[in-house]
């Protein structure tokens, strides 16, 4: 996470601090079953003879041979063992301060990976050039190719050690993701004809059916994205977020920030300070589930708990960086349509 008292905030710096919502700490400068047995199961070996892939900055990588010493951001690996491709190094969220799995890190054995940056602006230049990486694999949040938490110091050295692949979560709908990191896992390898593959993607379609459902049958019913620091709080637009244009083109009633409001961010978020948390009316509030974020039950501000989706009970977990498995995609579609068919008009 860069730090909170840069002079400079660009938006990357921004995303870095709460990905499609924003934490406080950079932001304090200014004012994302069968769970543990090794996800899917892979095809007896790796495709033989010459791979490439075709990346969504157009670029296209190729190699004698499917890529075996596979490093990832650690969501993208995340989504990667769901298919039944394990990679050797991970970089990104990976474990929390008592050593458990991070949220990002999903059903992957945290031990049996290499961690070769937990945090924002770390990445292990040596323990990276030491794996003999054949790819690195990253998402983008932005439309200029720039990876994801590889660090701009030390960029031009990860590159020269291995081509590079970048899974696009700028824009665009939760689909469009979903079905790239599809393909990527197919091309390394994966099964996709797997029983939990194919009932991973029949359950989020059927989710997908049941939050259009839920929304066309309460469409009075506000729903708030928001991430909590200790400084601000953050409410989120729908544009540029997979899951929010995802969940906005399935029906789903959002409060939206003025677009004045979001301009110091790039279009993501508006920060709000904790007196004026109140400032939308919503009757059912998202909360960023990173670990960067304070968790609601941990949230003491007096404002906060007088909100009446808060009050009612009506707040609820978001993926804000989707593990981009459809295994993993399920879960967060079918919270929300169940809250929205449970919930009470409070705004």
């Amino acid at each position: 996470m860069p730090n909170a008292r840069t002079a400079r905030l660009s938006r990357r710096g921004l995303l870095a601090a709460g990905g499609a919502l924003g934490l406080g700490a950079v932001l304090t400068a200014c004012g994302g079953d069968d769970a543990k047995d090794g996800g899917a199961d892979t095809k007896d070996s790796a495709p033989s003879g010459p791979w490439s892939f075709k990346d969504d900055r157009g670029t296209t990588v190729k190699l004698d041979e499917a890529p075996k010493n596979i490093v990832a951001f650690t969501g993208v690996a995340a989504a990667l063992y769901d298919y039944g491709i394990e990679v050797k190094g991970v970089f990104g969220p990976t474990t929390t301060k008592d050593g458990k799995a991070d949220v990002q890190a999903g059903d992957m054995d945290v031990s049996k990976v290499t961690v070769l940056g937990n945090v924002w602006d770390q990445f292990n230049v040596e323990k990276y050039a030491a794996l003999a990486p054949d790819v690195l694999i990253s998402t983008m949040f932005d439309d200029a190719g720039t990876l994801w938490y590889v660090p701009e110091a030390s960029k031009d050295k990860i590159v020269k050690l291995a081509p590079s692949v970048g899974i696009s979560v700028f824009d665009r709908q939760l689909t469009g993701p979903l079905q790239r990191m599809w393909e990527l896992a197919e091309s390394l390898g994966a099964d996709m004809t797997a029983a939990k593959v194919t009932d991973a993607k029949k359950r989020f379609e059927a989710a997908s059916q049941r939050l259009r459902a839920a929304a066309k049958a309460k469409p009075e019913i506000k729903v708030l994205v928001g991430s909590a620091s200790p400084e601000l709080f953050y409410v989120s637009g729908t544009n540029l977020s997979i899951d929010l244009e995802y969940f906005k083109a399935l029906g789903v009633n959002f409060v939206e920030p003025t677009e004045e409001a979001k301009k110091a961010t790039g279009g993501w978020f508006e920060s709000l300070s904790w007196e004026n948390v109140d400032k939308h009316k919503a009757d059912v509030i998202l909360m960023d589930d990173r670990s960067s974020a304070i968790q609601p039950a941990d949230i003491t501000e007096a404002t906060w708990k007088q909100l009446p989706a808060v009050k009612a009970g009506q707040v609820i977990s978001r993926s804000t960086e989707p593990i981009l498995s459809y295994d993993k995609c399920v879960a967060p579609v079918e919270a929300l349509a169940e809250a929205i068919e449970k919930a009470k008009k409070v705004s």
